[in-house]
């Protein structure tokens, strides 16, 4: 029988996602394992198909965990798209191909910061959720320049964003595909309103809520992975805002992201199918 692995991290209870995704793969005759993705006894060869989801602990060490996917076969979604997708200076590239996204300027290790009139954001470029992201002002130059020096000493290049002001009265749209298609949407509340520690760890619980999909923002989460050959892949979430010219991506996440399967039905079926397909 063709077994699959579930790719995750050593605390995957974190994931409120897996005790459904299980369930749907036991319901349509995926045999399935958990198995920690810096595991060395766990040999991937046994599995036909090795499926990334909760690996939420690689951020601070993704050189290991690239040099992990390359080593396995029939990774999904594969590694191409990892090495794309766990770092955001592919917001660079997404831009010149013509995308709107938010205005970011990159702070990579031994450059100097500079900040957008206005409150902004300094987030590392490879991260997870909120955690080291921090909300400033205009007077608060001397602190953010204090958190970009920080984030620099562990190796971490830097990226600055203004601060969205649409994210505080409408949220972000976070659209989910599955199989290449669009399965739901999320509304994901001001994350940086309150002090890290009483964030979540990935997302904060109370501030996600089902929203009813606009239109034009599913067109243009559709357009996004189009635009780079992803429309494909066996999941995938773009987290869009709002702003005056448009949706913007904030985020293009292909790697391990929530994608919120307690919040529609079908999503955790759609996902169970969709291996059992690449199985065949």
């Amino acid at each position: 029988m063709s077994r699959v692995a579930i790719a995750t991290c050593k605390d995957n209870a974190l994931d409120p996602d897996r005790p459904l995704l299980l369930a749907a793969l036991q319901a349509v005759g995926v045999e399935v394992t958990m198995a920690v993705w810096d595991d060395s006894s766990v040999n991937w060869d046994e599995f036909s198909l090795v499926i990334i989801r909760s690996t939420w602990d690689y951020v601070n060490r993704r050189d290991e965990f690239l040099s992990w996917a390359r080593t396995v076969d029939h990774l999904l979604n594969p590694y191409g798209v990892i090495e794309y997708s766990t770092d955001k200076h592919y917001l660079s590239d997404l831009e010149s191909l013509g995308l709107r996204v938010v205005p970011s300027r990159f702070c990579d290790i031994g450059m100097e910061p500079e900040f957008f009139d206005g409150d902004f954001v300094v987030k590392p470029c490879v991260g997870a959720g909120s955690m080291d992201a921090t909300r400033y002002t205009k007077n608060d130059h001397d602190e953010a320049r204090l958190h970009v020096a920080q984030l620099h000493a562990k190796g971490r290049d830097v990226l600055i964003q203004p601060y969205v002001d649409t994210v505080d009265s409408e949220g972000e749209r976070a659209l989910v595909f599955i199989d290449g298609s669009f399965s739901h949407a999320m509304t994901k509340g001001a994350m940086l309103n309150v002090h890290e520690l009483d964030r979540s760890g990935l997302f904060r619980l109370e501030q996600m809520s089902v929203a009813i999909p606009e239109p034009d923002a599913v067109r243009y989460g559709e357009k996004v992975l189009a635009a780079k050959g992803f429309s494909h892949l066996l999941y995938g979430r773009v987290d869009l805002v709002r702003m005056n010219e448009g949706w913007a991506i904030m985020e293009l996440e292909l790697v391990e992201p929530s994608l919120f399967l307690a919040f529609n039905d079908e999503a955790a079926g759609k996902l169970a199918r969709a291996i059992a397909k690449r199985l065949n």
